[in-house]
């Protein structure tokens, strides 16, 4: 009786353990670099503040577990035979994390508004394609115009300036997801706050403690719930790597953001399986402020700033991760663009850095007159490495005496985008979706806020406007890089290198897919 009693004990205990076990929160905890500027869907740029919306959101199209874009809030759609009018069905199940619907109205308001210009969305001339919207941003039209409708709550159209390939892939992008209409209207501007935020995607915000953490919990009324298998994601933000990698080693976070170039080589060695090195859509380059003198108007002096950096000993002395050097913007195998390479980058660094003596000297510098350059760049290690070896460069070949200033995310996003900064700028950016344009619009002289210099050229904004019409894909591209080498040539920004995506990966996370996108949701993630 006793050794039975016993084992019933036994079996007992482990049945309530086991349910414990079943039921116990799994936590996800994920580095994530700056500390957001904003939890205003319309109103983030940044990839950190993109990954966090990621899983709060969700669009017309969703990133799938390998990057690719998926059906999202739309069940299907369906597009007219000129290739203008696209007509989106919703899912039926698509609700609020209040458990009202999803409705048309939300698309409609939420794409209204990014491209109100009081609103001053750095992300509003993202909707360009659709018919308005450029002349409302650029306030030449009532935002009423815009070229949506909603015949039901379920049923949302969109009408298009000119056929557009690439429309439905953009939409995986926050800058088009809903925004709760309701809500809005009681909350206002301070709809995002954490007390008050209502979203659409497989997670809802729980807290936010600045510059601590950002908590959200798994979204019951999102349509996927039931193959959401992560309760809870922590978004820490981490702009030292160094002390990220710490973190990661010490078991508080689960994957990191980034990894520091000075680790890579010993996380290859001592951690190959947890170490994760993919490309990644997208270019790292330096801006320079042609708002005023002496850059505005003098393009021998903004090619001599690009022809003296060596672009081979940053990425394999100073960064580390496998970049790829480049002098162009658009990244290699961004389809229908054909790839292209200027005349510097066939030259020997040593031609290089004699042309850029020689443009300097054009440009009026020299040893009796040294050029000062005031170069910001975000707090981050691998972006002060990279402008110090810069700044040694631009020194020793040219003569230039650079000083160096860190800023805070925050401020450091306002200076950049109001082109507050001096002279230059450190600047990177990763494709919203599978096209040039994503990387060409930013170069256009009507572009906004989200202009990297202020470059403003009749002859590129010409052909950018020429590619928007052209349905031919092959003709497009063309279009598109013939654009590209007149931005090349007038130099307002300096391409260095392609983007890798660095990351070091539990092995307890499981779901994991290197893409290039570089967007991994959290609700494809699972954790032993």
């Amino acid at each position: 009786m006793r050794l039975k009693h016993g084992l019933l004990l036994s079996a007992a205990i482990f049945a309530a353990w086991a349910a414990g076990a079943a039921n116990a929160e799994t936590i996800l905890n994920r580095g994530n670099a700056a500390e957001p500027s904003s939890l205003d869907v319309q109103l983030v740029s940044g990839i950190p503040e993109g990954n966090i919306q990621q899983d709060l959101y969700e669009g017309l199209m969703a990133y799938g577990p390998d990057g690719k874009a998926i059906p999202g809030v739309a069940a299907s759609w369906t597009v007219s035979t000129d290739g203008l009018d696209y007509t989106f069905k919703l899912r039926d199940d698509a609700k609020w994390s209040d458990g009202s619907p999803v409705t048309s109205d939300d698309f409609a308001f939420a794409w209204r508004r990014i491209v109100t210009p009081k609103t001053a969305a750095d992300y509003a001339y993202f909707l360009d394609a659709v018919k308005n919207a450029e002349d409302i941003r650029n306030g030449k039209a009532d935002p009423a115009t815009l070229g949506v409708e909603t015949p039901d709550p379920k049923t949302f159209v969109v009408h298009l300036r000119a056929p557009a390939p690439y429309f439905v892939g953009m939409l995986v992008h926050q800058s088009t997801f809903p925004i709760d209409k309701a809500l809005f209207e009681k909350a206002g501007d301070g709809y995002s706050k954490p007390n008050l935020l209502i979203s659409n995607g497989a997670y809802t915000l729980a807290e936010a403690i600045p510059q601590d953490h950002i908590t959200l919990k798994k979204n019951p009324y999102f349509h996927d719930a039931a193959n959401v298998k992560i309760d809870t994601v922590r978004y820490f933000p981490t702009e030292d790597l160094d002390s990220e990698l710490k973190r990661y080693l010490a078991g508080e976070l689960d994957l990191t953001y980034d990894i520091a170039s000075q680790q890579i080589p010993t996380m290859l060695k001592d951690h190959p399986k947890e170490t994760h090195i993919a490309p990644y859509f997208g270019t790292y380059f330096y801006a320079i402020n042609l708002t005023h003198e002496p850059w505005k108007s003098n393009v021998d002096l903004r090619h001599a700033l690009s022809l003296a950096i060596d672009r081979d000993v940053i990425v394999k002395d100073i960064t580390k991760g496998q970049q790829i050097p480049t002098f162009t913007f658009v990244p290699p195998g961004t389809s229908n663009f054909p790839a292209w390479q200027p005349d510097e980058a066939r030259m020997t660094q040593a031609e290089r850095e004699a042309k850029a003596r020689e443009l300097i000297a054009k440009a009026g510098y020299g040893p009796d007159k040294p050029l000062s350059v005031e170069f910001i760049y975000n707090t981050n290690e691998a972006h002060k490495k990279v402008a110090i070896a810069v700044a040694a460069m631009w020194k020793q070949k040219l003569g230039i005496n650079t000083t160096l200033k860190n800023e805070e995310w925050g401020t450091f996003q306002a200076d950049r985008n109001n082109k507050t900064f001096k002279d230059v700028a450190r600047h990177g950016w990763i494709g919203d979706f599978d096209d040039a344009a994503n990387f060409l619009d930013l170069e256009r002289g009507n572009v906004g806020a989200n202009s990297t210099s202020g470059y403003d050229n009749p002859a590129f904004d010409k052909l950018m406007a020429e590619a928007t019409t052209e349905t031919d894909l092959a003709k497009r591209g063309v279009i598109q890089q013939n654009a590209e080498k007149i931005m090349i040539a007038d130099q307002p920004i300096i391409p260095l290198y392609t983007y890798t995506n660095k990351h070091m990966i539990s092995p307890a996370v499981h779901g994991w897919i290197d893409n290039l996108p570089g967007f991994n949701l959290t609700r494809w993630l699972t954790k032993d």
